[in-house]
């Protein structure tokens, strides 16, 4: 309050200043051109260009308060325009979270037609159409997004081969892929849809291509690799076909050798392996196999196996079996795969022997089962449907065929 009294005092005094001045010296300006004549005081002409430059502010400040209020009323302003894109971009993306599909696929469609930048707006579009069963507008909008923003490739080619996926159109989806994996080698997420294509499809020779791409750019994790590649390799194994005039022997020889050398070590490929060799009668190579994988890594999956197989001298295999029980007299499994062994070389005593020694060390349907076929054989058939009856209480899968 005291700074505002003294600023009123302070004008007044300037103000009683001027009138003294002004009294006293009055001044004169004269313009004068032609017929125009112009005379005034000096304070007077002072006076009238205050007023004139106050005036030409208080015009422009006119001029702009009407400009706001036309881009504000008038319906094609291109305030106005902008607006209503951003509104229906707005309600188009909220409609889509929302999963309503044909308001979404409307608004985000008059979004993409006027907005400089529709990428986002096709593609939501597209999503929708696409939920809608609408194939034909999705591609559409598609193909539009790739006119409108041509240099949006990769973000375009992996909307549609997310949508082929939804419709279940898995080659198509990978022929989408395919231009943006020769382009982006390297590319992640294209990568991933690959991989899990392949997967879907069965295509293991595909997927064992994309392995080393798959671990450089980590696209998965240490562990879902490893199972990958097992899944893949195991699979490739038991689908192993003859090309050309290969036998079907050569086929899962050559299919063995492209097995990465730290994985024939892995138990479950050995298995696939000397299985197909057992299936494919190469009794000598899937015993072989089999020998090798469990000095490595002994394993219950391998032994039952090598009970399965009878070599050329299945005397030499049952010395082999033999020498892992000094180690595990009590395995289960070893015994009931030598009981096997020995009913293979007609040992019926031994045989008789190991499978009663794996049933006491545990009672499985499996081994009840084996002994119940041998005592069957030997004529002691009381005590086999004794063992039938108790092995049918507990179900397991068909006995092997041993071969004499």
């Amino acid at each position: 309050m005291k700074r505002l009294t003294l600023l009123f005092l302070f004008a007044v005094l300037v103000a009683l200043g001027v009138a003294v001045v002004m009294a006293d010296e009055p001044g004169y300006v004269l313009f004068s051109y032609k017929n125009f004549r112009y005379e005034s005081s000096f304070w007077g002409f002072l006076a009238l260009l205050v007023a004139t430059v106050l005036a030409l502010y208080l015009l422009k400040l006119a001029l702009a308060a009407i400009g706001v209020s036309g881009r504000i009323i008038n319906p094609w302003s291109r305030y106005n325009k902008q607006r209503r894109i951003a509104q229906a971009a707005h309600r188009g993306h909220l409609e889509l979270a929302e999963g309503d599909w044909p308001s979404a696929l409307k608004h985000l469609k008059a979004a993409a037609e006027s907005d400089p930048h529709p990428l986002t707006h096709y593609l939501g579009a597209a999503r929708a159409a696409n939920e809608m069963g609408q194939v034909e507008e999705s591609d559409a909008l598609l193909r539009q997004a790739r006119e409108r923003e041509p240099h949006a490739d990769v973000a375009i080619g992996l909307t549609q081969a997310q949508l082929q996926i939804h419709r279940s159109q898995y080659s198509e989806a990978l022929a989408s892929l395919a231009p943006l994996h020769a382009k982006y080698p390297k590319h992640p997420y294209v990568l991933s849809l690959m991989q899990r294509l392949y997967v879907t499809q069965r295509d293991w020779p595909a997927l064992i291509a994309l392995l080393p791409e798959l671990r450089k750019q980590k696209v998965l994790s240490d562990t879902e690799l490893s199972d990958l590649e097992r899944r893949a390799w195991l699979a490739s194994l038991e689908q192993a076909e003859p090309v050309g005039n290969e036998t079907p022997e050569q086929a899962l020889n050559r299919q063995w050798q492209q097995v990465p050398s730290g994985l024939k070590n892995d138990v479950e490929l050995a298995a696939a392996y000397a299985g197909r060799l057992h299936t494919l009668n190469r009794e000598d190579e899937a015993e072989e196999v089999l020998r090798t994988a469990i000095k490595r890594n002994y394993d219950d999956r391998l032994v039952s196996l090598y009970g399965q197989v009878k070599s050329r001298d299945p005397a030499r295999q049952v010395q082999q079996a033999e020498s892992w029980l000094k180690s595990r007299p009590s395995d289960p499994v070893l015994l009931l795969a030598l009981g096997r062994l020995c009913q293979m070389s007609q040992l019926w005593g031994k045989a008789r022997d190991y499978l009663e020694a794996s049933l006491s060390a545990r009672r499985t349907p499996e081994a009840c089962g084996e002994l119940a076929r041998l005592l069957a054989h030997l004529g002691e058939t009381d005590r086999s449907n004794q063992l039938l009856l108790e092995s049918a209480a507990q179900p397991v899968s068909s006995l092997p065929a041993l071969r004499a």
